[in-house]
């Protein structure tokens, strides 16, 4: 499959990789970090090849990233968001990056930042329309307003509450009322529990696509690092001296 490298017109503060892929048909042995009994949960068709597409192109761009991808698992935190680590036994201590995934109009996306902050990206078409009496399921007050005033930014409006809602890696459990854009172009700056998020938009080929991010990702916790919690905290509770204690005996 033929892989676009996303570049926003503002560069991101630390390094970043965006890329999208056309869906295409694969089979669950093409896709490297793909899991057997995520795939089975897949009832609808269109749902499973979005998945699968989704996990191979992420593995492409670990590959970009200069990471091996079979030394990878993906799994998920309790708002089910993705997050990288490497496989039991392994003992690897490169950091990973922070990844969001995104599926529209036939097309994957994947988000990649460097250890130590958050990603999310989210795309739909530009000319795609949004019922209007759903307004009030996305923004409220002023918000809510403005939207119904300008009734062509609701796409727009709407990928960016889902960039920020997956860079807090709560997804949908993050009320998008909740989430307020500013307005005007240019990197915007969002103040919510108590993090700085900061947001881009653009238009990628009839798409617009959002990509916010922050400082502060989570971080799912391993057997190694459990291992290491406890020899550390067993060391400290010891007498872990180095060497050996001799007496000079009297002559």
């Amino acid at each position: 499959m033929d892989i676009e490298e996303l570049i926003p017109p503002f560069p991101l503060p630390v390094r970043s990789l965006c890329l999208r892929c056309p869906i295409e048909s694969l089979e669950l042995e093409q896709v490297q970090l793909a899991s057997v009994d995520e795939v089975s949960t897949f009832v609808v068709e269109k749902r499973l090849q979005e998945h699968l597409a989704g996990r191979w192109l992420l593995a492409k761009a670990l590959e970009q990233w200069g990471l091996n991808p079979n030394q990878i698992e993906v799994k998920r935190t309790e708002f089910r968001a993705p997050v990288l680590s490497y496989l039991p036994g392994l003992w690897i201590n490169t950091p990973l990056p922070s990844v969001s995934i995104g599926h529209a109009s036939g097309w994957a996306y994947v988000a990649l930042i460097e250890h130590e902050w958050s990603i999310g990206i989210d795309a739909e078409l530009a000319d795609r329309g949004i019922a209007e009496n759903a307004f009030d399921m996305m923004a409220r007050g002023d918000e809510l307003n403005w939207l119904r005033e300008n009734p062509s930014h609701a796409i727009e409006l709407w990928t960016s509450k889902e960039s920020v809602q997956k860079a807090m890696q709560m997804g949908m459990h993050l009320n998008p009322r909740k989430i307020e854009i500013p307005i005007g172009k240019g990197i915007k700056n969002i103040s919510i529990e108590k993090l700085n998020i900061q947001l881009e938009n653009w238009n990628y080929k009839g798409v617009n696509i959002s990509v916010a991010w922050h400082d502060q990702p989570l971080r799912i916790r391993t057997p190694e690092d459990d291992l290491l919690d406890a020899t550390q905290k067993a060391m400290q509770e010891q007498d872990w001296g180095v060497g050996c204690k001799t007496t000079r005996g009297k002559v």
